[in-house]
């Protein structure tokens, strides 16, 4: 009997470190897209020459991210600085969508210690 209850709880624990470890990869995720929305948005802020390679890699890595925000509303401009509101709530909604499949994979795949 004792063979059974230790198979089980052995099995418990992985799905336990399993719901773990994929929410520490959803969070690292969001993290560096965070980042770089971040860093486009502090860029655009402050006037960066968009020629600059860095700039560039910039606007280029987070121009797939804000894809579906593109357009979504206008961007108040002075001289050369820019706010770009849409990204400002791309960054919002990246971060409810991986609170929400956070709570899914805990709803999924968490098993309590009995």
């Amino acid at each position: 009997m004792s063979e059974i209850n230790s198979s089980q709880r052995e099995a418990e624990r992985e799905q336990r470190f399993f719901s773990f470890k994929t929410t520490q990869w959803i969070w690292l995720v969001l993290g560096i897209v965070e980042v770089i929305i971040g860093l486009r948005v502090l860029l655009l802020l402050i006037g960066a020459n968009p020629a600059s390679p860095f700039a560039a890699f910039i606007y280029n890595l987070s121009a797939f991210l804000l894809l579906p925000f593109a357009g979504l509303v206008g961007a108040p401009a002075m001289g050369g600085m820019v706010l770009e509101i849409s990204s400002i709530i791309a960054m919002l909604v990246y971060a409810l969508l991986a609170w929400g499949i956070d709570r899914i994979v805990w709803v999924i795949f968490y098993r309590p210690r009995v």
